[in-house]
């Protein structure tokens, strides 16, 4: 696996079809809404409000976000060392997040409809302390196009450093002395039940 990599373009087209979607999801309501105003023989005027409302939202909306995620993706850089996973990420503050192999405990591939669609996956990190987190994850190595080839690769070497122990527990049989304390406990207890019966 090679040590620095960034996310492929497809991770662009993933945030356009997460903002179609916002779209036409909001223009479904916007539908309804003008819809049951029109069925209350409401004022013909707000139907037109709500629509310009809506409009000028999505078109703010395309314009903020689609730069603001070109930004960022372009932005975004991942690095796999001996010792730690880093995550370059940022448009005006440029932060370098750290995460340590030794506090990894897993390696979650995650694949959206969107994911799904694209050909492109995302591997999240867990670790010891991630309850930290709102995500619940330490990191996120998004829109990879080889999610697979990484994923088994990232795992094999959390697997190297924190071996499973594969110990059978090993079950000896009783021995006849384990026979002969269980008997005279059992007789004691017998002696017990005898004296509080009197």
């Amino acid at each position: 696996m090679e040590k620095s990599f960034k996310p492929d373009k497809k991770y662009y087209k993933k945030v356009l079809l997460i903002q179609i979607t916002v779209t036409l999801a909001v223009a479904l309501v916007v539908s309804i809404i003008s819809t049951i105003i029109n069925a209350a023989d409401g004022d013909p005027q707000a139907k037109y409000i709500i629509w310009l409302i809506a409009m000028i939202g999505l078109v703010l909306m395309w314009i903020i976000s689609t730069i603001v995620s070109y930004l960022w993706i372009k932005n975004l850089e991942y690095e796999v060392l001996p010792d730690r996973v880093k995550i370059y990420q940022g448009i005006l503050t440029k932060t370098q997040k750290n995460i340590p192999f030794r506090m990894i405990t897993d390696f979650a591939l995650v694949r959206t409809l969107y994911d799904r669609m694209l050909g492109i996956g995302s591997i999240k990190i867990q670790t010891a302390g991630q309850s930290h987190q709102p995500t619940g994850y330490e990191g996120k190595l998004g829109g990879l196009i080889d999610y697979n080839l990484k994923h088994e690769a990232l795992r094999e070497r959390i697997t190297s450093l924190h071996p499973v122990a594969n110990m059978v527990p090993v079950v000896q049989p009783s021995s006849k002395s384990d026979e002969s304390v269980l008997k005279q406990i059992l007789s004691e207890l017998k002696e017990i039940k005898k004296n509080t019966a009197k």
